[in-house]
């Protein structure tokens, strides 16, 4: 496989520009699961019908073109210029390197409906603040709990949403669902 220079760490820059495209996401996703070289050819007809939220055998062959054509001539060659795939235009086929991983942390996907983690946590956190501070003070009814019950409680409720902020977090990682999240979600 042919690839230009691989860059030892991807910079933030790149992980943006990388990520602000949605067909480089897809394809991201698509080669996430799949340890072996893929065919540019499989991977245009996948990232055609996740864009047009339909089957693979439903895509038209101007659907596939036009995918196939953006991915050859643009996205793939600057995600290879970017060390995240590697891409033999001559044989077609494509995989994903070590740097792609390198894009998981950028990946932290917030619905429109959602409040972000770090929001999350500060809102907590003075909740938190009060509460131990109300009790601690000796003000009713937040007295009846003595301080340390309700560190003990504040305790497990950073506990459980650490646990589940975990959890969310790895099913956005790149491959870890067999769909790009945003498609899962449309």
């Amino acid at each position: 496989m042919e690839s230009d220079t691989e860059p030892d760490e991807l910079s933030r820059d790149d992980a943006f520009e990388m990520l602000s495209n949605r067909r480089r996401r897809y394809a991201i996703q698509f080669l996430s699961g799949t340890p072996d070289p893929t065919s540019l050819s499989d991977l245009a007809e996948q990232v055609a019908a996740w864009e047009n939220e339909t089957s693979v055998a439903e895509i038209s062959a101007s659907e596939r073109k036009t995918v196939y054509t953006s991915l050859q001539q643009f996205h793939l060659p600057k995600m290879a210029d970017m060390g995240v795939i590697e891409f033999d235009q001559r044989e077609g086929d494509v995989r994903l390197t070590e740097s792609a991983a390198d894009l998981d942390i950028y990946l932290e996907l917030v619905d429109r409906y959602d409040i972000p983690w770090s929001l999350y946590y500060v809102g907590l956190s003075s909740i938190g603040i009060v509460l131990t501070s109300l009790a601690y003070a000796g003000i009713k009814p937040f007295a009846a709990v003595p301080f340390v019950g309700w560190t003990v409680f504040l305790i497990a409720v950073f506990t459980v949403s650490s646990a589940c902020h975990y959890v969310l977090s790895r099913q956005m990682r790149i491959g870890s669902n067999a769909v790009p999240p945003e498609v899962d979600d449309a």
